[in-house]
């Protein structure tokens, strides 16, 4: 499969998004055609940097950049406060500069944290992104949105801020163990969902070739998603409009992470859960037909994701909604279907509807049998 290049088009801030395999080698040589100049810090984790960060430091000093490696924890329970204080240590210690570029390398909590370090430090620096899990590359490493956690809500403190280049190189993501692997389908199957019902017949047609890692079918989704996406965030950058519906799912996913303390689920497993119960409520209002409930729940449970909710109280669910970033007026916004390809933003969702969908979720009463 040949690399290829999609181009997010936002004015003068539009960037490029590379695919293909053993991209990690080119991003010296790729920065450089960009005209990107200065210092390079590469911000990753842990378990990334063993495999990875020293092929990005030899083709970065390769292409003559200088390179400074940040290490973080992994996991999701980091992306806070005190991890992020840890790279702006490093940059201040080492006396970065204005022409600093900071190098996301690792999936969407480094992203997150980076792009969010990069808008901040010194008023606002370079920032790429090396996208290495599969919910990085179709999602959070496009479009911009960074930040951190709070422990009353997630993503709640950061700022819209544009790289200038993401890489997704399909070669990472046979490095990743099968669960962060699975995790990443949910958002894949998110884009299907609420934008393109040919897409989603794709991913049931092909989910054995591309959870066996087959790169046709594998670099078909990530462009695919990448692709919808960037029409989206081109057309609402900061979320006024149509850009809200990337969020399918996640308000109740958002709840269900913050409410079990970011500690138990990763991202894309409790947005499979919230995709379950927004399907489930856009069924229930009457809008999404039993068979296509149907065909989004067999899809979800095909790829191994855990649809079962944690058994929580519904007074929590409903505060854990009430700080949500899309709430309007005091009044939550969920993203529901139509119709398999369809989505709709709305917060006219009458409360015992609402209240009766988390009772059956939490008490494990709605997929059964399905």
């Amino acid at each position: 499969m040949k690399n290829e290049t999609l181009s997010l088009d936002l004015g003068p801030r539009s960037y490029p998004i590379d695919f293909g395999p053993g991209l990690i080698d080119t991003i010296g040589q790729r920065m450089k055609a960009l005209n990107l100049r200065g210092q390079t810090a590469v911000v990753t984790n842990d378990t990334v940097a063993p495999l990875f960060l020293d092929r990005v430091r030899t083709a970065l000093e390769g292409a003559g950049y200088s390179v400074l490696p940040i290490l973080l924890p992994d996991g999701e329970v980091h992306k806070n406060f005190a991890t992020l204080q840890q790279i702006f240590d490093a940059l201040l210690t080492h006396r970065m500069e204005r022409s600093t570029i900071l190098i996301a390398l690792g999936g969407g909590v480094i992203g997150d944290m980076t792009g969010f370090a990069a808008s901040a430090f010194l008023r606002g620096v370079t920032f790429v992104q090396i996208p290495t899990t599969l919910l990085a590359q179709v999602d959070s490493s496009v479009g911009g949105k960074t930040g951190i956690n709070h422990p009353l809500g997630k993503n709640m403190i950061g700022a819209f801020y544009q790289p200038r280049l993401v890489t997704c190189d399909l070669e990472t993501l046979s490095t990743l163990p099968k669960r962060e692997f699975l995790a990443g389908m949910a958002e894949v199957i998110k884009y299907g969902l609420i934008r393109d019902a040919d897409f989603f017949r794709f991913l049931s047609e092909h989910l054995d070739a591309i959870l066996d890692l087959k790169t046709g079918p594998l670099q078909k989704v990530v462009q695919t998603c990448c692709a919808i996406k960037a029409e989206v965030v081109s057309a609402d950058e900061h979320e006024r409009g149509q850009r809200a519906l990337l969020n399918f799912g996640h308000t109740f996913g958002h709840a269900i992470e913050s409410l079990t303390g970011y500690d138990q689920l990763l991202h894309g497993e409790a947005v499979a859960m919230g995709m379950v119960m927004a399907a489930d409520l856009s069924r229930r209002m009457g809008w999404l037909g039993e068979e296509q409930w149907r065909a989004t729940v067999s899809l979800l449970r095909r790829t191994g994701l855990p649809l079962t909710v944690p058994e929580l109280e519904v007074a929590a669910f409903k505060d854990a909604f009430s700080r949500d970033k899309k709430v309007r007026d005091g009044r939550p916004r969920f993203v529901l279907l139509r119709e398999i390809g369809h989505a709709t933003v709305t917060s006219d969702i009458p409360e015992p509807l609402l209240s009766d969908l988390l009772r059956d979720h939490a008490q494990h009463r709605t997929i059964q049998g399905l």
